[in-house]
């Protein structure tokens, strides 16, 4: 089994799943099992809520919660709601990394359920039009993965307190493009740097 839970910072990460919609040309996923050299994050299985939970312990110890790991958390929805409602419940923060896909993977629009258990969520977008997403990202859902990633930011700044959409830092993306959808659906844009020499040993 590898990491449920690793912290960065003064944050606690939870790796719930291997499971992705996108297959991305930059994932570091694919380039190493280590991450940042030290935490192992391929999942022999999917760890159950109760795992995840006793991985966690004392949520108010950290800034935040984060469901981020080698694998898309909105996969595993029901998962990520009872987990961060114990979060809640015990006084921690929760965060969100996610590629957009939510609604498309679980086939409706699952925003709503996750208001009151997700304090910010952060969105990839990666790219500034439909065509170039998919030649980067590799939707299983195909170009309109992209439109759905859009509808999505727009639907979680309806629902959670804070959305951010992210774009990696890498030649292929116009940053300024990218920045433009995120200013106008009303959400902060955050530039990551992609270092993928600090990761491979």
């Amino acid at each position: 089994m590898g990491s449920i839970a690793y912290q960065i910072g003064n944050a606690l990460y939870l790796n719930i799943t291997n499971r992705c919609t996108n297959r991305c040309s930059f994932c570091i996923r694919y380039k190493t099992k280590l991450f940042n050299n030290k935490h192992e994050l391929w999942l022999d299985r999917e760890p159950a809520s109760n795992e995840i939970i006793k991985a966690i312990r004392e949520p108010k110890k950290f800034k935040e919660i984060v469901f981020c790991g080698y694998g898309e958390p909105l996969t595993r929805l029901d998962v990520v709601k009872e987990v961060s409602a114990w979060i809640k419940k015990n006084g921690g923060r929760v965060r969100i990394d996610t590629n957009g896909s939510g609604n498309l993977f679980n086939k409706r629009n699952i925003i709503p359920e996750l208001k009151g258990l997700v304090d910010s969520i952060s969105i990839s977008l990666n790219a500034q039009n439909r065509k170039l997403f998919q030649k980067i990202c590799h939707s299983e859902f195909g170009e309109p993965a992209f439109d759905g990633i859009i509808e999505f930011a727009k639907e979680a700044k309806k629902y959670i307190p804070a959305v951010e959409m992210t774009a990696v830092n890498i030649p292929e993306i116009d940053v300024e493009e990218t920045k433009k959808i995120a200013d106008d659906i009303g959400v902060s844009f955050r530039l990551r740097t992609y270092y993928e020499q600090d990761y491979i040993k």
